[in-house]
């Protein structure tokens, strides 16, 4: 009986390639502005002083309490910059030990917290906008009340939203391109 048998002929391998000895390089370059860079702590130290400028301002004001848009603005503003002052310690953190903060739930984190606070300033600078023109422009009311005042602390608190947005986008972006 004549039974063919199957004949093994070896093969060389192919030579490894750069991307199979090092690993394929799929990481996303830190773009200034993200978390765990200088440029996004430059952002969270900005939101920080902006917001803190702004409730200062206010909370010196001694009828900042006559309008319910008034307190909703210092109440959102302190904790935007609380929630400023967090995460810029974060930043400083992962900087000082060279880490990259590129963890999903960590950037989720962040996204949803960027966006509720900058919501809300958005919301309470709006607002109190909206009450300062009332009563500098309607009710000519100014020599009575603190125009100057609510005006400068609604001003810090749109620039404080300013710096926010960028914050916002970056991770938003980052969380998306995951």
């Amino acid at each position: 009986m004549n039974v063919s048998r199957p004949a093994v002929h070896p093969v060389e391998a192919p030579p490894l390639t750069e991307a199979a000895v090092h690993g394929p390089r799929v990481r996303m370059k830190d773009v200034q502005g993200m978390p765990g860079t200088k440029g996004g702590l430059f952002l969270r130290l900005s939101q920080f002083s902006f917001a803190t400028i702004s409730v200062s301002v206010m909370a010196t004001t001694s009828d900042f309490r006559s309008a319910t848009a008034f307190s909703y603005l210092v109440l959102a503003v302190a904790l935007q910059s609380l929630w400023s002052l967090s995460l810029a310690f974060v930043d400083i953190y992962a900087l000082l030990v060279k880490r990259s903060l590129r963890n999903y739930k960590a950037i989720r984190l962040f996204t949803i917290g960027d966006g509720i606070t900058s919501t809300l300033t958005f919301a309470a600078a709006c607002a109190s906008a909206g009450i300062t023109v009332l009563i500098g422009s309607d009710l000519n009311k100014c020599a009575f009340n603190h125009c100057t005042r609510f005006e400068t602390a609604t001003a810090m608190a749109f620039i404080s939203w300013f710096a926010m947005s960028p914050s916002f986008l970056m991770n938003f972006w980052s969380l998306a391109s995951q």
